[in-house]
């Protein structure tokens, strides 16, 4: 039997952005399941607070170059690559100079304050996803977390199913801890339908309000489990997320949980390779 593959796409890994829960989780996930025999890649966004020179990182020339449209505007894709000590699984990098440069304003080594989340939320699912499909290595299984990921589940499933690519790919979204901004871009359906996304895809949003419980509500919407990364989840996305009908598991940061994510992913790709 052939290893079974999982993609991660976390918002931050440590020793990349300082170390933080949601980091040691970015770090420690993708390497405990390496070392339980798991074939194992990962994604995150290329924050300005990442230093480059420190970590090695440098360009994949034959995956950038490409341009993402947004709200009338086109924004370059960059590629970059890293080894992760000591596993040296490869951590790829999506990089905007528009989306993704340290701006003095930032409360955090994220930007989870700035006005345009909604536009770095769709360039980061957009590239991630399409880089992914160039590395022509298919995943059983993508790890996804944060709201800066939150609508990859949505553009694997409704932009990028085309028949060749993420045909059996099952997909589990975590709630981090974070403090993203309360409000997104009332427009945010609009440009997602500019960029491809069906009218009936997000009818189901139509109503909702706009704020970062709108990008977790559309993770879990297309996503095959959901876990909350906290010790008490937010009442109404755990109500949301329980309405799906999908497994749905709360983990407490302070523990160990690389076991219990172990079970989760083994409990949805266990009959797909044999």
């Amino acid at each position: 039997m052939s290893k079974q593959r999982i993609l991660f796409v976390a918002p931050e890994i440590a020793p990349y952005l300082p170390s933080s829960e949601n980091s040691n989780l970015g770090r420690d996930l993708p390497t405990s399941m390496q070392a339980r025999k798991f074939e194992v890649r990962t994604f995150m966004p290329n924050f300005g607070a990442v230093n480059e020179r420190r970590n090695q990182l440098h360009e994949v020339i034959r995956l950038s170059g490409i341009n993402i449209p947004i709200d009338d505007a086109d924004h370059p894709l960059i590629i970059k690559v890293a080894s992760m000590q000591p596993s040296r699984i490869q951590v790829y990098f999506v990089d905007n100079d528009d989306y993704f440069q340290k701006l003095e304003s930032d409360v955090d080594p994220v930007g989870t304050n700035r006005p345009d989340n909604d536009e770095r939320a769709i360039f980061f699912a957009r590239g991630m996803v399409d880089t992914a499909r160039k590395l022509r290595w298919e995943p059983d299984l993508m790890s996804v977390s944060g709201w800066i990921s939150a609508l990859v589940p949505l553009y694997v499933k409704k932009i990028f199913s085309d028949g060749t690519s993420f045909i059996n790919t099952k997909i589990v979204y975590t709630v981090l801890n974070e403090m993203p901004s309360e409000t997104v871009d009332p427009d945010i359906l609009e440009k997602l339908k500019t960029d491809g996304i069906k009218a009936a895809d997000l009818k189901r949003f139509k109503d909702m309000a706009a704020d970062t419980s709108l990008l977790y509500k559309m993770a879990m919407t297309y996503s095959d489990a959901v876990v909350f990364y906290c010790k008490t989840p937010d009442p109404d996305l755990l109500e949301y997320a329980q309405s799906l009908g999908v497994p749905v598991v709360t983990m407490d940061p302070e523990a160990n949980n690389t076991e219990e994510y172990y079970n989760l992913f083994q409990s949805l790709t266990s009959n797909e390779k044999k």
